[in-house]
């Protein structure tokens, strides 16, 4: 329940000890609950008046008002303190998925991010007022109402100690076997949650093929198993609760024999017998309830430790040059550049290649061809296993350098919208941009007539389910983006048409290929109709640089790689 991580995020150490002087306060409200009670019970008992027993009732009314009060008290201060905590660990992931780039998203897959990011904050949030707060009132309270139950009578106090172990005891046992259910319940999750984003990215792919009904199996089989292992998880909860409560409540009842067996036999006074017995429930109830919880925090504990797993990664290898903005005068080379992921040990073979000044540099392939690795390593989302680059005459052994990076004008397949006005989008890149600006981006890219029909024009909100756009018209903003920053000289596209239909594409292509005029510009794609238009080109094959050159050096070569790809993609020749 506990993960040795929770201990290393500021502030807990601090709230542990607010927590322990409260608990430490609680349980002597609950004995003086306790004493008060049964001294009204055992006068009652042997005749007195009631009013002769009101200061006890006074102070057993005291009593229970102050407990309930620092209860009151303790979650209100446990619910400030794990709401900020959650939002500074989102802002921590967050800035961590910024600084490690698409390469950390398509590692852990997108519907886990944004599960983690969104949920997973959340069931964080929740743990913490869980844990602490149970935590500190099970090592507290239970030892300090011991201490009296020994004082009143030490084979009580004796029989309570025997038992709590053996109970202790039977929750990990228990608790092992919930927590391998509960990882197992996770990691379904997780592949859930990245299977149903690629679904939905792919539902037009699916539905142009015919192939979306019988898909919908394979997310029906992934729902199940979510399903069956939610259900195996709770119904381990279910039977360790039972046994639990099972348990504690055997224990009160053969310590009631007991203390009665005392009673009758003369060997026990009623009130330190009734003080015993009515502390008995208080004396196990901390247990039970961070038994119970376990199982509600069980997801809590597994988002935060994947959560803090990602916030502790260290950032890829960095450098700072002194590069200047990229002219056309300037070269940028690879030599024997390699990459291997650490999972599948393949990634990117060792490659040589030269680039210089403003050129539109085709890297065309299959898909896992090893397009978007090679667009990462240029972009410096990822950091070479081997070889070296020198750019601007400076030798790197990584392009994740912010002189590089800051003149880059980023274009993946599908563009971030943020929750913002369509302005604020749009000058993302340049936001201290005027109207006119804005405007003149907004009419070279084609979007005058959407903005036209949005109510409040450019101040119309878009992003997180506000306006709809369709794909067309964010890949559109996110060129209205690189037209309006003309300082960024090097544009890389990764598959920037890749979920579009042919003919938005085409008219796209008429607004993108102007941008790129005086530009450095890699563009990653498997559309064939777009390399007739660059300068050089890479033919990816299985991670591999298979060949390279002009389009009418590649298609003059009838063996050659790109001749092969043509044959593959459209089983003719690379003329249209």
């Amino acid at each position: 329940m506990v993960d040795q991580l929770l201990f290393k995020i500021p502030g807990v150490r601090s709230m542990m000890g607010k927590l322990v002087g409260l608990h430490v306060l609680q349980a002597f409200l609950i004995i003086g609950q306790t004493l008060s009670l049964s001294a009204v019970l055992v006068g009652l008992w042997q005749g007195d008046s009631f009013q002769s027993q009101l200061h006890w009732v006074g102070l057993f009314i005291l009593t229970f008002v102050l407990r309930h009060a620092e209860n009151w008290l303790i979650n209100g201060m446990l619910d400030k303190f794990a709401q900020n905590k959650a939002k500074e660990i989102r802002t921590q992931l967050l800035q961590k998925t910024f600084e490690l780039g698409p390469s950390m998203v398509q590692r852990e897959g997108t519907g886990n991010m944004v599960t983690l990011t969104l949920d997973g904050i959340s069931q964080v949030k929740d743990y913490f007022e869980l844990v602490l707060n149970k935590l500190v009132n099970m090592m507290v309270v239970p030892i300090i109402i011991l201490i009296v139950a020994y004082y009143l009578d030490w084979v009580s106090g004796l029989i309570m100690t025997i038992v709590y172990p053996l109970i202790i005891l039977f929750m990990i046992v228990l608790g092992y076997a919930a927590q391998a259910q509960a990882d197992r319940q996770f990691e379904t999750f997780q592949r859930l949650s990245n299977h149903f984003i690629d679904s939905l990215r792919g539902i037009d792919t699916l539905k142009y093929f015919g192939l979306s009904k019988p898909y919908s199996k394979s997310i029906y089989r992934s729902s199940e198993d979510f399903r069956k292992s939610t259900m195996a998880t709770l119904r381990i909860a279910m039977t360790s609760t039972f046994a639990l409560d099972f348990f504690t409540t055997l224990s009160i009842a053969v310590l009631a024999v007991f203390l009665g067996v005392g009673l009758i036999n003369g060997q026990e006074t009623l009130y330190p017998a009734l003080v015993i017995l009515v502390l008995a429930p208080e004396y196990f109830l901390p247990i039970r309830n961070f038994a119970n919880d376990y199982h509600a925090t069980l997801n809590g504990k597994n988002s935060f430790h994947k959560i803090m797993e990602l916030i502790n990664e260290k950032p890829a290898k960095r450098v700072e040059t002194s590069l200047h903005a990229w002219q056309a005068n300037d070269e940028l080379k690879l030599s024997n550049l390699g990459f291997a992921y650490a999972e599948t040990k393949r990634g990117l073979a060792p490659l040589s290649v030269k680039f210089k000044g403003y050129q539109k540099i085709g890297i065309i392939g299959m898909s896992g061809s090893g397009k978007t690795t090679l667009i990462n390593l240029l972009a410096g989302f990822l950091t070479p296993n081997e070889g070296g680059i020198t750019i601007e005459g400076q030798k790197l052994t990584t392009l994740n350098d912010p002189n590089w990076q800051k003149q880059l004008t980023y274009i993946p397949q599908t563009p971030y919208i943020f929750s913002a006005s369509l302005r604020e989008n749009i000058a993302f890149y340049h936001p201290e941009a005027t109207d006119a600006e804005v405007q003149e981006a907004i009419q070279v890219v084609g979007l005058t007539e959407m903005v036209n029909e949005l109510p409040e024009g450019l101040d119309t909100e878009i992003g997180s389910g506000k306006r709809a756009l369709s794909g067309g018209q964010a890949q559109r903003i996110a060129l209205a983006r690189a037209f309006l920053d003309q300082n960024r000289r090097v544009m890389v596209f990764d598959e920037p048409t890749a979920h579009l239909d042919i003919e938005t594409e085409l008219e796209l292509k008429e607004k993108m290929l102007p941008l790129m005029k005086d530009h450095l510009v890699f563009f990653a794609t498997h559309r064939l109709h777009w390399m007739k238009q660059m300068d050089y080109i890479l033919v990816m094959e299985q991670g591999q640089l298979v060949e390279q050159g002009t389009y009418d050096q590649l298609l003059a070569n009838p063996d050659g790689a790109f001749n092969r790809l043509v044959s593959q993609m459209r089983g003719g020749k690379a003329h249209a």
